[in-house]
């Protein structure tokens, strides 16, 4: 979430992102000998994480939670990430040169925020592997535009040594359907170690902030999703505009929902969710889920 007027975040922290600071410190030497991924393990799960704003750097349950789900899992090799904030036709890919600048893409925040770094390295390799995975047409990547906020904050707190390569894909469209097909065309990657990455909020609503009565709605449309999710039922989620209660202030707009799709297509199991984060925060759901 990025409320555009907001610069005091709900988190205490000493300073902006000083939660982040002291997850760095605690957390670092963890970060850089996690074990790395090798074909023995199999595929690695797809992800789908409620990414946050900024804010996320001052909440250090938050922080500590997503670094613990990475923890669980082995080191990729490399990590497609798809974000709510990228939307374009024909699917596109950002600058994979090591160090890319981060794209800021919030404004009415600390300054702070926009001085971190997370300088990822060379995705060249893997940037090939995405253009041939997916072109019938050639995949246009966009050398000048790093990862954009949904991107990288989550990926902060999960991989902070900032050492594993990182290519993030637009979405081609926010149709449910276009993105649980994109997924099923990255499904392969999660065999060569490649985390795929969905990164949205399994509710996104500003309306309660205003009106704090408004969270049965986001509370139950994160019960429906859950249940949808246990059963599989790729058909329901898809129509989750329709099906899901509460759907329209959970999600007034569809691009922090769908990319729950991407991460259900890239599954071999659709059925096989289970949650790594499961917490509301200012009224929305964090939950954070991965599959298999």
């Amino acid at each position: 979430m990025t409320p555009a007027d907001s610069r005091t975040s709900p988190f205490p922290s000493r300073l902006p992102a000083g939660a982040y600071d002291d997850h760095l410190a605690r957390v670092l030497p963890r970060a850089r000998e996690q074990r790395p991924w090798n074909d023995s393990d199999g595929p690695l799960p797809s992800l789908f994480v409620s990414h946050g704003a900024p804010f996320t750097l001052d909440d250090p349950q938050w922080i500590g939670e997503l670094f613990a789900w990475a923890q669980s899992i082995p080191k990729p090799r490399a990590v497609v990430v798809i974000s709510a904030h990228w939307e374009r036709a024909p699917v596109a890919i950002s600058g994979s040169a090591a160090g890319t600048p981060l794209y800021y893409d919030f404004s009415g925040f600390h300054p702070r925020y926009k001085t971190l770094p997370y300088a990822t390295p060379d995705a060249t390799g893997l940037a090939r592997r995405l253009a041939g995975l997916l072109g019938r047409t050639p995949v246009h990547e966009f050398a000048d535009r790093g990862l954009d906020h949904g991107a990288f904050i989550p990926l902060m707190a999960m991989y902070p040594a900032a050492d594993i390569p990182v290519v993030q894909l637009s979405m081609p469209s926010l149709d449910p359907g276009a993105l649980l097909e994109l997924g099923t065309r990255l499904r392969p990657l999660r065999a060569e170690g490649i985390l795929v990455l969905g990164s949205g909020f399994m509710t996104h609503s500003f309306a309660v902030f205003q009106r704090p009565e408004l969270t049965v709605e986001t509370a139950a449309f994160d019960e429906w999703a859950v249940d949808a999710l246990a059963r599989g039922d790729v058909d329901v989620l898809t129509d989750y505009r329709a099906k899901g209660p509460g759907a329209a202030i959970a999600h007034p707009t569809a691009e922090h929902f769908v990319p729950l799709l991407l991460t259900v297509g890239a599954a071999d199991d659709p059925g096989s969710a289970v949650s790594a984060i499961d917490r509301m925060v200012m009224g929305n759901s964090t939950r954070s889920v991965q599959l298999t």
